[in-house]
């Protein structure tokens, strides 16, 4: 078994990971404290768009925008001589695009469930908004935020269509673990596919213990 789509896909999901937690939890954070709910409506179906479109119409975005004739790839190659379209950076963007959504909405309904008695004293205190953030709502939440971070790591290192539109299937290069399976069935090499599925088995069991680990602490009683 070719071991570097093992580790590409590691790798991915693990840069992905570091941009969405943060992207997701700073999103969740904005629409939880929007006051309109029309804007707030409007804001969230944009967030979580990614999460119903088919993962291969994501990836056209993705190619229209990254491509070497798209707005932004353009960019990046004739000014910095970098394409990101079918190169390693384009495996990360189409996974951080695809598990985005999973990070955002269990972040957000994490925060949603803090109690809002505990803002409410913070700022009698004297505490600012970021104050409040950091140290009353994120702590609370941050089960809820742990397993959705989790979830999207494991939705960000099984991404298979988005990442084949903008990042094709490279061998030793952008090929991840599902395009690997793919590749090994259709060459008609199984043994190599049963390899690949089970260490996607086994990533996954993993990924459901933690997920129901985390979920047990946020329904403990505080």
């Amino acid at each position: 078994m070719d071991i570097s789509p093992v580790l590409i896909s590691l790798r991915t999901a693990s840069a992905a990971i570091l941009v969405t937690f943060f992207a997701g939890l700073a999103a969740a954070g904005l629409v939880v404290r929007l006051r309109r709910q029309r804007w707030k409506m409007v804001l969230d179906g944009i967030l979580t768009l990614p999460l119903v479109l088919p993962p291969t119409v994501a990836g056209f975005f993705l190619l229209y925008v990254f491509g070497v004739r798209g707005p932004v790839g353009k960019f990046f190659l004739d000014f910095f001589g970098l394409r990101i379209a079918f190169s390693w950076a384009a495996t990360v963007l189409a996974s951080v695009v695809i598990s985005f959504p999973l990070m955002y909405r269990s972040a957000r309904g994490a925060l949603e469930q803090v109690d809002p008695y505990l803002i409410y004293a913070a700022r009698t205190l004297g505490m600012s908004e970021w104050a409040i953030f950091c140290r009353v709502s994120l702590p609370t939440a941050m089960p809820g935020v742990v397993s959705g971070a989790i979830l999207a790591f494991a939705r960000g290192l099984g991404e298979f269509g988005a990442t084949a539109m903008i990042a094709g299937n490279i061998a030793g290069k952008t090929r991840t673990l599902p395009l690997a399976i793919y590749s090994a069935v259709a060459a008609g090499t199984m043994d190599e596919a049963y390899s690949y599925v089970l260490v996607i088995l086994l990533v996954s069991f993993i990924v459901v213990a933690l997920m129901n680990y985390f979920t047990a602490l946020e329904k403990r009683p505080r």
